[in-house]
């Protein structure tokens, strides 16, 4: 099977409407993979609720914090790595995973590297340690997931570049496509991403018909299973 092409900015822009638990479950729905893998766990989460959902391409990275690097002295030495964001599409998502034993003890994105990536066209960072930075980040619609924040950068560099990366749990590869909001972020299999908003808008409508019966005072549990058979259906 060949690669399959980058979605459309209107593509984009539908998987945006989603809220990730929506777009979660339109995923099940297509039986592509486990449904207990392809999402963050509870350890990441998003930094900035209130903005809109993050949808974007992984540019992938992993990090340390806690000890000096090998070579160069402080955490700019290195920006080899920022011609790795400029091969992955737009909008750009950029996944760290810090490989420190004990994530977070130092931020690697920071308000510098936020207006970097913003200019980067990044719609978003994703990583299992800490980051710092952010009123410039939501000021400037930046999304953040991380396991939580810390005021120092430490040691932190970068290890390696362009590589598979795990956070959370979830597996990220290079130009994988990303959504995240308020609820965590999640990968989305890009060849069903096409169908996720029809399927979605199936799931919505469920949800509303269960919401109109709770509260429609006719509300029984046959009914209730009634309605549920006629959507597995």
């Amino acid at each position: 099977m060949g690669e399959v092409p980058a979605l459309t900015p209107a593509q984009i822009e539908e998987l945006q409407r989603l809220d990730s638990a929506t777009l979660a479950n339109a995923v099940e729905t297509s039986g592509v993979r486990l449904p207990n893998t392809g999402f963050a766990d509870f350890r990441i989460r998003c930094l900035s609720p209130e903005l809109r959902p993050m949808v974007g391409y992984a540019a992938t990275a992993r990090i340390r914090t806690a000890d000096a690097p090998m070579e160069g002295r402080t955490y700019i030495d290195r920006t080899d790595w920022l011609n790795h964001i400029f091969s992955i599409p737009e909008p750009r998502v950029v996944v760290l995973e810090n490989m420190d034993e004990h994530p977070g003890l130092g931020a690697f994105i920071g308000e510098m590297h936020v207006n970097l990536l913003h200019v980067l066209r990044c719609a978003g960072v994703v990583t299992n340690g800490a980051v710092r930075g952010l009123p410039a980040s939501r000021a400037m619609g930046l999304q953040m997931f991380a396991g939580g924040l810390c005021v120092s950068h430490a040691y932190a560099h970068i290890i390696d570049f362009g590589c598979s990366v795990t956070v959370g749990r979830m597996n990220v590869q290079p130009r994988d496509l990303m959504h995240g909001d308020l609820h965590g972020v999640q990968t989305v299999p890009i060849e069903i991403a096409g169908k996720i908003p029809d399927a979605a808008s199936q799931i919505v409508q469920y949800k509303q018909r269960i919401a109109k019966l709770c509260y429609s005072g006719t509300f029984t549990l046959d009914r209730f299973r009634s309605a549920a058979k006629d959507h597995k259906q």
